[in-house]
């Protein structure tokens, strides 16, 4: 398996910029920055240390924006570094653990917040044993991001995740501790309703301990790819939610991904146990992505 970048302390959240290099983040306590790597992963820069970065977005005017974890807020940034505090809490509820971010057809910016403190997940940098029977009240956010407004979508999810908005317009959002992706509909320039379940992306034949979807991208196909934490793979599930196929990874904690460059047919999926992003060959090029 090919390896586009090595010696990276927790990689998450990658992110392909329009001349084709390329964002992570290292959500090490030792680093805790987005990093820039270039399209052929010989170099790399710290753009900005931030704490504990999460998810990634980039919207159509070169801002970068940051799900950061360790602050409880949602930045945005620049390549050059200049950092911005956007918002810090959601209806007047401080934000618990931001995780992932995806821009919608029409500008507003949704947000998944896992729903617990870092300290009862995982005191002291270490799962909590007792992870499995804790209370999460995981959440969707809507922000509008010209009035810096937030509003909730959607609360009690066990561990909010990855998001992504797909090819017909509906949200798509991983709940990480059921191993379900559920479905929002898009209506009239907005998610509309409820969620309703739409795939689930454990094996049950896979490896003990915590595991389930993570990010996650379409592709150009209307496939869906999900990076499966725990697990050691990215499962695919087809536009009925069923499952098409498992890419292994090299380690079994997959944290995210992102489709290469058109024409490329790849991803680059972040690895956290073995500090890497691996690029695993697929059969379509990614969906593009709302900015």
């Amino acid at each position: 398996m090919p390896i586009f970048a090595r010696d990276l302390a927790f990689p998450e959240a990658p992110v392909l910029l329009e001349d084709g290099s390329h964002l992570f983040t290292e959500m090490s306590p030792d680093t805790g920055w987005v990093l820039w790597v270039s399209k052929d992963g010989q170099s790399r820069r710290v753009v900005a240390k931030t704490g504990r970065p999460n998810g990634l977005a980039a919207d159509r005017e070169g801002f970068i924006w940051v799900a950061e974890t360790l602050n409880r807020s949602l930045l945005r940034i620049t390549l050059d570094g200049e950092t911005e505090k956007i918002v810090g809490e959601g209806e007047g509820r401080p934000f618990l653990f931001l995780n992932d971010l995806a821009f919608a057809p029409n500008g507003d910016l949704y947000l998944t917040d896992s729903g617990i403190a870092m300290d009862d997940f995982a005191p002291s940098g270490k799962l909590n044993p007792d992870f499995m029977s804790l209370d999460y009240d995981g959440r969707v956010y809507r922000v509008e991001v010209g009035l810096r407004t937030v509003e909730t979508i959607d609360r009690k999810l066990r561990f909010t995740n990855g998001i992504a908005f797909g090819p017909g317009g509906d949200l798509y959002v991983a709940e990480t501790l059921t191993g379900m992706i559920h479905r929002y509909q898009w209506r009239d320039g907005k998610v509309a309703g409820g969620r309703t379940p739409f795939g689930n992306v454990i094996d049950p034949d896979g490896p003990e301990g915590i595991r389930g979807p993570d990010g996650m991208k379409f592709g150009a196909d209307g496939h869906l790819y999900v990076a499966v934490f725990g697990q050691g793979n990215v499962t695919v599930l087809d536009r009925d939610g069923a499952l098409v196929r498992r890419h292994p990874t090299a380690g079994l904690w997959p944290t995210n991904l992102h489709f290469g460059e058109s024409g490329e047919r790849s991803i680059y999926v972040t690895e956290a146990e073995t500090g890497t992003v691996q690029i695993i060959e697929v059969e379509t090029d990614g969906f593009p992505l709302f900015l």
